[in-house]
């Protein structure tokens, strides 16, 4: 498995948007992972829909289990 290395979160949160912050920093781990599956021969189209409807329901049923 993967290690990650997140920066920490932004103390001024009034001056900084998180979710953009959050994009910056998952981008080159998304990107990562749909090139390795798009070179495997796997749809770059799937691979994303796939992380989309994981990340939705990680966030909608899981929650309470990360």
């Amino acid at each position: 498995m993967a290690g990650f290395d997140f920066d920490s979160p932004p103390a001024d949160s009034a001056e900084v948007n998180l979710s953009a912050e959050c994009e910056r920093q998952l981008l080159p781990l998304v990107r990562g992972i749909v090139e390795a599956a798009v070179a495997a021969g796997w749809s770059r189209e799937d691979v994303l829909l796939a992380m989309v409807e994981l990340s939705w329901d990680l966030y909608e049923k899981r929650r309470g289990d990360l």
